[in-house]
């Protein structure tokens, strides 16, 4: 009874209680998220266990099972970081994703994601297999990337070329990038209405210039029939585009880098 009393004779709460709970409850949460369907829910059912038992034998009196839970109790940490270090490297991984920590990274994810697509675009064009990846910027691109397939993966130069081969489902449309993280694939597109453009662009071209006059997207576009690489951005199509002038592009436009001497400048362009 006296537990009781002293239980309803706290103190007020204040905001700062409110917000202790909030994110001792946000870690809870996101803690059953990440072992949610893994063998350590029945571990860590286990080890609840035993805890509310060692609280009822502190209640009762119980002491020889008060006495053999406070020895193991000892050793339970070493066995939860045994037991749960690939658990708790998932987390800590999760943890550093976060979007308050992945502000920080920001610049070099974007550059590794610039390099993988470099990388697909010189494969795909020798390979002569027509591709069209799209890299979102400030405006979101939600209502494409919900017409085609959801991925939600990280942005490799494997995935990218083996989403484009010709024998896969999802070869036809494009991929859109978002947040340095392939969203979906097999994405529609709004084609340009501009008229007197070039009989050879095809209808990726003319989707990449479209979606381009309408966002402030990036959109890297393969020809099939020519191998050609080509980048879309403000509804201009620069075409003839060898990696290194892709990268010069795709760099400035992403990481805010100007072109300083020495630089490679592209030279074959035609906008259309």
């Amino acid at each position: 009874m006296a537990q009781l009393a002293a239980l309803f004779q706290r103190p007020g709460m204040t905001w700062w209680d409110v917000v202790d709970v909030l994110i001792v409850s946000l870690l809870i949460y996101e803690a059953l998220k990440l072992i949610r369907g893994t063998r350590a829910v029945q571990m860590a059912t286990g080890m609840v266990l035993v805890l509310l038992l060692f609280y009822v034998s502190q209640l009762f009196p119980l002491q020889t099972v008060s006495w053999l839970i406070r020895n193991i109790l000892v050793y339970v940490v070493f066995a939860a970081i045994v037991l749960f270090q690939t658990d708790i490297r998932r987390a800590l991984s999760h943890l550093g994703s976060a979007p308050f920590f992945r502000y920080f990274g920001r610049a070099e994810r974007a550059a590794e994601t610039i390099e993988e697509v470099i990388t697909a675009a010189g494969l795909l064009s020798k390979r002569k297999v027509g591709a069209l990846i799209v890299i979102e910027r400030e405006i979101g691109l939600r209502n494409y990337s919900e017409s085609g397939i959801p991925i939600d993966a990280e942005v490799s130069y494997d995935l990218l070329t083996t989403i484009f081969q010709p024998s896969t489902p999802m070869h036809d449309g494009a991929v859109i990038i978002q947040e340095d993280r392939i969203a979906a694939a097999a994405c529609f597109l709004p084609l340009t209405v501009r008229p007197g453009l070039d009989r050879d662009l095809g209808t990726r071209h003319r989707a990449a210039m479209g979606l381009t006059e309408e966002s402030d997207a990036l959109a890297v576009c393969v020809s099939e029939e020519r191998g050609e690489i080509s980048l879309a951005a403000r509804g201009t199509l620069h075409r003839n585009l060898t990696p290194d002038d892709l990268r010069t592009r795709l760099q400035a436009a992403m990481l805010k880098r100007r072109w300083v001497a020495g630089d490679p400048v592209p030279a074959a362009e035609t906008d259309s």
